[in-house]
């Protein structure tokens, strides 16, 4: 049977104009003179690095000199660049490390179709050890949707020494059940293909899922491979064969539905997620969009003082993409009031917490 991509029209064939693609099939760095031409990551991150492990190569864009390092995990679908307008602001203060998750952007494993939250926390694991080694500075991890999931995971798991902080992104349990039903039907209205980089940015854009032009202009590219059977550009990461891990990652999503195909199936991978959250032993925020339900556990936790949670208005899923600059204050006044790195950052007028003897 014919793939069903392959059979699918291309969204604004009319005006096909596909640029080139790199030997991996990933887009190339087009021209960024047109309002959604892409933009290249060296506007953001200082540098990137690929991390061998066994056969194995994760992706990772590098920021920053100085103070703790944000190791920052993408929700479904995207790729590190979708951190990119926030590291150009954060490393100033803090040094940022943002991964290509596996089966996603530059990464590439021996079996990119392997999305159980087992293996995912794995890969950050090893990453994580394998950059730092022996002598791991503080690490602040911050995950959104997918990778919130992933990072609390990890973070509850109590074997990085010097883990300071979690942060995740729009990410709330009690609403993802009840999505898995339209799971399919959502992924089935995505365009399969488009004739080129700029109309998947213009879609993306335009189509509510993120609503910063330039941010999609970094983080969409990625996302996509070169077909050269049609001559179009197609998603990179096939969530729809994801599927068997659904349920594994966490029954954790956030109400804001726009964001449909990337992280809808992404988005059962964690049932007790919020219980795991709570569990890791390190100073916790939950950054929301809107005024997501909590459940019970959260709500009880909340009112014990055991995280923060702190509603980010005017904004959709990707907050860190919409939002940059909101975003990033927040993440600096978190590391700075929490102490978190060998000095601490200094923020002026910032009243830090003192922490208890």
């Amino acid at each position: 049977m014919a793939d069903a991509a392959a059979m699918a029209p291309v969204i604004g064939e009319e005006d096909q104009s596909p640029g080139g693609a790199g030997t991996s099939g990933i887009p190339t760095w087009g021209s960024s003179r047109s309002k959604f031409g892409a933009l290249p990551w060296t506007d953001y991150f200082d540098e990137e690095l690929d991390v061998e492990i066994g056969q194995d190569s994760f992706h990772v864009y590098l920021a920053g000199t100085q103070g703790p390092v944000l190791f920052c995990l993408h929700g479904g679908g995207s790729s590190g660049l979708s951190f990119a307008l926030s590291a150009r602001m954060l490393k100033e203060k803090v040094k940022v490390a943002a991964m290509d998750m596996r089966g996603h952007g530059s990464t590439r494993t021996s079996d990119d179709l392997d999305l159980s939250a087992e293996t995912l926390c794995q890969d950050v694991l090893d990453v994580i050890r394998t950059m730092y080694k022996n002598d791991p500075p503080s690490i602040v991890l911050i995950g959104h949707s997918m990778g919130g999931a992933i990072a609390t995971r990890v973070a509850a798991k109590r074997v990085l020494r010097t883990l300071a902080g979690l942060i995740v992104v729009d990410v709330v349990e009690g609403t993802a059940i009840a999505s898995l039903i339209h799971m399919q039907k959502l992924l089935s209205n995505r365009p399969p293909a488009f004739p080129s980089v700029e109309k998947a940015i213009e879609w993306n854009v335009k189509g509510g899922s993120l609503r910063n032009i330039d941010s999609a202009r970094v983080s969409i590219p990625p996302t996509l491979k070169y077909n050269e059977e049609r001559k179009c550009y197609v998603w990179l990461t096939p969530l729809e064969k994801s599927e068997r891990h659904w349920r594994g990652w966490y029954l954790h999503f956030c109400t804001n539905t726009v964001f449909i195909f990337e992280e809808i199936i992404l988005l059962c991978r964690y049932e007790g997620l919020s219980d795991i959250f709570l569990s890791a032993p390190v100073a916790k925020v939950l950054l929301l969009a809107g005024t997501d339900r909590l459940d019970k556990s959260l709500t009880i936790g909340q009112m014990q003082g055991k995280f923060q949670m702190i509603v980010v208005r005017h904004t959709g899923h990707a907050i860190q993409e919409d939002v940059p600059e909101e975003f990033s204050s927040l993440v600096l006044t978190f590391v700075a009031r929490n102490r978190i790195g060998a000095h601490g950052i200094d923020i002026p007028g910032l009243i830090r917490q003192r922490r208890s003897a």
